[in-house]
């Protein structure tokens, strides 16, 4: 596991030092950005805040975007905003003791649309709106209520806060639903087209799968890892090979999850015969029905290559895609960075049709970034920059309509 962890380290790094070695193969076509708003930095009601100096680590912001309106859960104010296209703030979820210089009218007074809705955040994580407008947000609970896992050697420490399309809160979601377990570390939430809430969390080896229905309580659970998922094919027979399951993504409309797996062999030195490393393989998709814990044929996902040059010889490398998720028809997208933005590779059900656009993004000043894909196929971003933050788009869902589903 160890040396596995180690050589996706380096595939990673490889990727991000593209722009000093390697150059792409072939012209991919742009993706027009939509620049659609930018938000200052500070403590009022429609700013962020980033760059909190009294704490250490990482920056903990995320976003998602529903139907036009883009919800951002600021962990570093603790506070959640719901803004429309032209970045107008609708609706305020803040923490009173991290919260200054609210400015909000009263929103009994019926003069004001927007939303004030006080509640105490500690560490806020992902978000995600159902089609009723639903919010649900994964927090962090107070080091003296998390929970241990003895058996998997996993702290509990994450819960799903719900929300009306009041703003109301309703309950927090645990393992067995209201009120429940806390999760291990929560990698992500998915609100399905039947308004389900899907949590996907993070084990040793692998990943957790809890799916609730709409009354919050559990449908289906499941655990995927190194053991019991899909292994290497090669010739009609499992052939001995690493694996790391990516990522875990759920589909929009039935009870299907699909697994991105990426494979890798050892590599042999031929005039030494001892192994000298880790080479990448290949890439699978497989769908997984949750009602039944049973596998689907999977297919295989094509993966970035590019030439990389040592002296005088020049080879052709290849690295995985990182899986970003699926849309309501079906296309599957996954995204890698390059030395002048990204690459996104949108795959048909079934791998019928591949097709690959570029998105043209200067890395030299983002700091930070957050990156979401709609049900409709909408890629949306929030790049966090030293002078603001920028919310912008691509309407990948345009490109994929002209295909067909």
């Amino acid at each position: 596991m160890e040396r596995k962890n180690i050589s996706k380290i380096a595939l990673a790094l490889l990727a991000a030092l593209a722009s000093s070695s390697c150059s792409r193969p072939e012209k991919i076509a742009s993706v027009s950005e939509n620049d659609l708003f930018t938000l200052n930095y500070g403590n009022f009601e429609d700013e962020l805040n980033v760059f909190d100096l009294a704490s250490a680590g990482s920056i903990n912001t995320f976003m998602t975007m529903r139907d036009g309106f883009f919800y951002i859960a600021n962990g570093e104010s603790k506070r959640i905003l719901e803004l429309n296209s032209y970045g107008d703030l609708l609706s305020l979820y803040y923490n009173e003791d991290s919260m200054y210089n609210l400015d909000f009218a009263d929103e009994n007074s019926g003069n004001s649309t927007k939303k004030a809705v006080s509640y105490p955040f500690n560490k806020l994580g992902p978000v995600a709106v159902d089609a009723d407008k639903r919010l649900y947000a994964v927090d962090t609970l107070p080091p003296e209520r998390h929970e241990m896992d003895e058996e998997r050697q996993l702290l509990l420490s994450n819960i799903v806060l719900r929300f009306d399309s009041d703003g109301k809160f309703i309950d927090y979601i645990g393992q067995q639903g209201p009120g429940g377990t806390p999760f291990s570390f929560v990698k992500g939430i998915y609100a399905t087209k039947d308004g389900e809430l899907v949590v996907v969390c993070c084990t040793n080896g692998g990943f957790d799968v809890f799916w609730f229905g709409t009354n919050g309580f559990l449908l289906y659970q499941l655990s995927v890892n190194e053991d019991n998922v899909p292994k290497l094919q090669r010739d009609g027979a499992e052939g001995s090979a690493h694996l790391s399951i990516e990522n875990v993504v759920p589909d929009f409309s039935s009870h299907k999850v699909y697994l991105k797996i990426d494979y890798y062999e050892d590599s042999i030195d031929s005039d030494l015969k001892v192994q000298s490393g880790i080479d990448y393989a290949k890439t699978m998709l497989y769908p997984l029905d949750v009602t039944t814990g049973a596998y689907e044929d999977g297919f295989d996902i094509p993966a970035y290559e590019y030439s990389s040059s040592e002296g005088l010889s020049q080879e052709i490398e290849t690295i995985p895609f990182d899986f970003l998720g699926v849309t309501e028809n079906g296309w599957f997208f996954f995204m890698i960075p390059v030395d002048d933005g990204y690459l996104v590779q949108m795959v048909q059900p079934d791998g019928q049709r591949v097709v690959k656009r570029h998105l043209s993004v200067d890395h030299g000043r983002i700091l930070y970034h957050s990156i979401a894909l709609s049900d409709s196929g909408i890629v949306s971003g929030l790049f966090v920059r030293r002078e603001n933050a920028e919310v912008v788009w691509w309407r990948t869902d345009s490109l994929i309509a002209s295909f067909g589903s």
